[in-house]
């Protein structure tokens, strides 16, 4: 229907998530009315995603550097751990100012239907964390969906032998809601009334 390079990048579009062929197709047309100055700023922009950026050798989040901005920073708190899914998830719990923390991104949910156990996440970096800097605190803040909750259960179960509080995040997330998508006050209630597991 459309010449094949316009085909070609529908095609690439509609594999993000979230995006139908609709939306691709317009993402795709509106970049065809873009210059080829914008176009070669958008296309950088993408290839440098990868090149410009690796992942914290502490916690995982996706950094430009060997340490990311958290576990660079001196101020917070490297006793206090808030686990979350993805680096995605950041920006919702920094959004609130009530953690002064570190975080450590698992890189998923376990998901034995899509083949994903706890080996696929990492899991045995967090335990080796609790065991060498005795951690006091452990927040759990996956999202509150049926693989967060299995994640979640998991998490606490392993954790339990280590002298570690271990917390969940409280009221006001809803089942199956995402962190990212969670408004500032919500996410504000639930560090407050986290809860110990």
């Amino acid at each position: 229907m459309y010449p094949k390079p316009i085909e070609n990048l529908i095609k690439e579009f509609s594999k993000l998530p979230g995006i139908g062929p609709k939306a691709a197709t317009r993402f795709t047309f509106n970049l065809l009315r873009k210059s080829e100055h914008e176009l070669e700023i958008f296309g950088n922009a993408i290839f440098d995603l990868k090149k410009e950026t690796t992942v914290c050798e502490n916690c995982f989040n996706v950094s430009e550097e060997i340490l990311c901005e958290f576990c660079s920073n001196k101020k917070r708190d490297e006793l206090i751990i808030c686990i979350i899914e993805e680096a995605i998830n950041i920006p919702a719990i920094e959004d609130t100012r009530q953690f002064n923390g570190q975080y450590h991104v698992l890189g998923g949910t376990i998901q034995p239907g899509e083949g994903l156990g706890p080996d696929n996440l990492k899991i045995r970096e967090l335990i080796k964390k609790i065991k060498e800097k005795e951690i006091k605190e452990v927040i759990i803040a996956t999202n509150p969906n049926t693989e967060g909750e299995t994640t979640a259960l998991y998490l606490v179960k392993i954790m339990k032998p280590y002298d570690v509080r271990i917390t969940r995040l409280g009221r006001g997330l809803s089942t199956g809601s995402d962190l990212e998508y969670t408004d500032r006050m919500t996410i504000i209630n639930a560090l407050e009334t986290r809860k110990e597991c």
